[in-house]
């Protein structure tokens, strides 16, 4: 498991040990876990690809499996990168001699947690270490019960990124993995809608979606009351509102515009993404704009929602809390 700040140079190590093994003559597996900076695609997964010759950077590798997390920024998610990878790890170790594990630049705060569950799950035989300047001592302590670990300095040749520059690599991501998609419709009472407290309850009868409407001068999209009411909302202008949130759960109508999806299977994989472009409440059918053949589409088992907004040109219009949706 390669472990770094972010531009330590995970990859380029990563791409370096796997083409060293290969050429040794043994299999080899590599589990993508960077969301932020993603190697294999699709974005806003943890990928695993099996290495079948020479390659100059990951992004030249197909995809076997994939786990979805629907963000770039993982820190909300630490739990699902960690099953991901885990997952993932135990399928590469079936069929590949060695797994190598790239992961994220988050390495302070929840990334330390992150990192901790990752190696905990998974026990690397082999945790390496990237430092500039001993910042990683205290993940070095935190991950020593887990596996052997060694640390690297980053070369003096590791050159930094700008947040711009990482955010147009990207973009090039995105616009590569949805440059030939089309929509496609999906009917959410075949396809469970998960990842989100929508759809969660009985739907609002007509008198409480009035009372909500008039108190709140909200038009009211659609909603449902489980444990709370949950609500999608469409703002009136200049209207200040107050309502206790533990009982009342809203949405924005335009936070579901352009909201990354991912196509789940009858084990829990990501078989592909998709962004969502419309949602038929009343007909409980949703547009998507995806790669995926009509067969995948129709094999899925859940439709599960992301969080992050982001057009098939590759442009990120936003990033939602988990809490959102």
């Amino acid at each position: 498991m390669l472990v770094g700040g972010t531009d330590s140079g995970k990859t380029t190590l990563l791409t370096f040990l796997a083409n060293g093994l290969i050429e040794r003559g043994l299999r080899v597996a590599i589990v993508d876990s960077d969301v932020g900076q993603k190697g294999i695609l699709p974005p806003a997964t943890v990928s695993l690809a099996f290495v079948d010759g020479p390659f100059s950077s990951p992004s030249e590798l197909r995809g076997h499996a994939h786990y979805f997390i629907g963000t770039t920024t993982p820190g909300q998610y630490v739990g699902e990168m960690a099953v991901g990878v885990k997952r993932l790890t135990d399928i590469a170790a079936e069929k590949a001699d060695v797994v190598l594990i790239d992961t994220t630049g988050f390495v302070t705060g929840a990334g330390v947690e992150l990192k901790r569950l990752k190696a905990e799950l998974v026990r690397p035989d082999l945790i390496v270490l990237l430092e500039r300047a001993g910042e990683m001592e205290c993940l070095r302590k935190v991950l020593a019960p887990y596996g052997e670990v060694v640390t690297l300095s980053v070369s003096p040749a590791a050159r930094e990124h700008s947040r711009r520059e990482r955010r147009e690599v990207r973009r090039e991501k995105w616009r590569a993995y949805f440059s030939n998609s089309r929509t496609v419709e999906v009917d959410l009472t075949k396809v469970i809608p998960g990842g989100t407290e929508l759809f969660r309850g009985r739907p609002l009868t007509e008198e409480e979606r009035e009372l909500l409407s008039t108190l709140f001068k909200w038009l009211v999209v659609a909603g449902w009351k489980g444990e709370h009411y949950t609500v999608v909302k469409v703002d009136a202008e200049g209207f200040s509102r107050q309502y206790v949130r533990p009982a009342l759960h809203t949405v924005d109508f335009e936070r579901l515009s352009n909201l990354l999806v991912g196509f789940i299977d009858g084990e829990g994989f990501c078989m592909g993404v998709g962004i969502l472009k419309w949602i038929n409440f009343s007909g409980m059918k949703a547009q998507v704009l995806t790669p995926l053949s009509e067969e995948e589409v129709e094999n899925a088992a859940e439709l599960r929602f992301g969080r992050i907004q982001v057009l098939e040109n590759g442009e990120e219009l936003g990033l939602l809390r988990r809490e959102e949706l």
